[in-house]
């Protein structure tokens, strides 16, 4: 196994991380009301195991930018039912609790030979 192979292992993909924090640096540029909905729209995602995945944020970011750079406000964008537009980023995606689900399913498929 390589350094790189170990680094990786331990510490995951750096170029993700990389990826990651430049989008969170984005976010944080975004001025205020899209920033306070870009923050609780991504704690609202973590929380209910809505994605694993940085994409619908790099998405999101990119939404935001263009919608404040147009004079828009946040909730023209979002609609009322921010909830539901945040959902709408992920739709069809596999979130953390269904992915747990399945887990669980095919163990106890696998370990009781059903």
């Amino acid at each position: 196994m390589t350094a790189k192979n170990i680094l990786e292992t331990v510490t995951g993909d750096l170029s993700e991380k990389k990826r990651y924090r430049a989008m969170q640096k984005r976010a944080h540029e975004l001025p205020g009301d899209y920033r306070i909905a870009y923050d609780e729209i991504q704690k609202y995602l973590w929380a209910t195991g809505g994605t694993e995945r940085i994409e619908p944020f790099e998405d999101l970011v990119e939404l935001f930018e263009e919608g404040a750079a147009d004079g828009r406000p946040v909730l023209e964008i979002t609609g009322e039912d921010v909830a539901a537009f945040a959902d709408q980023l992920v739709y069809g995606e596999k979130g953390y609790i269904e992915k747990r689900r399945e887990k669980l399913n095919r163990t106890l498929t696998e370990k009781l030979g059903k």
